[in-house]
């Protein structure tokens, strides 16, 4: 009767490091996986916000231009991408700023 139960606490002991277990691998990848991501996605938004006329951006397309008008209306701005060359984009096409043509 002793030997069934301490088998019986025994195998209770490996479900509860199993729990333990898989509790630890998805904090590991919520640290090194999922935090970052959201970290990268706010980062994104608040200069999706600081966007301002006369910014250098990059869309999504990869096209490099200069912020010339922004619509609130209808979340889009006008980015010139050569001189008199102007096109229409959704703000959340922009990616990232672009650093100066001229500059290398």
């Amino acid at each position: 009767m002793n030997t069934t139960l301490l088998i019986t606490l025994a195998q209770g002991g490996g479900n509860m490091s199993f729990i333990i277990m898989m509790v630890v691998i998805f904090a590991i990848m919520w640290f090194f996986m999922i935090r970052p991501q959201q970290k990268k996605q706010k980062e994104l938004q608040n200069f999706r916000n600081s966007i301002g006329v006369g910014t250098q951006v990059v869309t999504a397309g990869g096209i490099y231009g200069t912020v010339k008008q922004i619509s609130q209306e209808d979340n889009t701005l006008i980015v010139e991408i050569a001189k008199d060359v102007k096109i229409k984009v959704d703000k959340n096409s922009v990616f990232a700023s672009a650093p100066s043509a001229d500059k290398k």
